[in-house]
């Protein structure tokens, strides 16, 4: 089985909010909502991630800068904003998704997701790093 099949079989079967595969084996999964998961991978397990396939249940441009500085190969959202697939196309990295919006609302459904909104100062990835590791210091 390819590695975004098992990423997504998992995120599904086990309601997982991200899962990332390698090489057959699933080396990172969470249950936590939010870009969390993926900053956990950014800031801690960076080494392993490289031509990982992932499972997210929401991808945003954000996330998408983030699989850019992973070197993820493979990335399946089941919603993805369309700042995120523009990323991820931009970037080289294959993508495929259950619905696609324009933008990622925040948790009440009003506005942008902060996430997302903080992503569009930037076209890099370590740049966005940096934004979100002082968004989680004012949490």
């Amino acid at each position: 089985m390819k590695d975004i099949e098992l990423a997504k079989r998992i995120l599904i079967d086990e309601e997982c909010a991200l899962v990332a595969v390698k090489n057959g084996e699933v080396i990172f999964k969470s249950m936590e909502k939010g870009i969390k998961p993926m900053y956990i991978l950014a800031t801690e397990k960076k080494d392993l991630m490289e031509d990982a396939s992932i499972a997210d249940k929401v991808i945003g441009r954000g996330a998408a800068l983030l699989c850019t500085y992973l070197d993820i190969s493979h990335v399946y959202g089941s919603l993805i904003s369309k700042a995120g697939m523009e990323t991820l196309e931009k970037n080289h990295i294959l993508y495929e998704f259950g619905k696609s919006c324009d933008y990622i609302k925040n948790r009440d459904g009003t506005d942008y997701c902060p996430i997302e909104r903080i992503s569009m100062n930037t076209e890099e990835p370590l740049d966005f790093l940096e934004e979100l590791r002082g968004f989680f210091k004012k949490q």
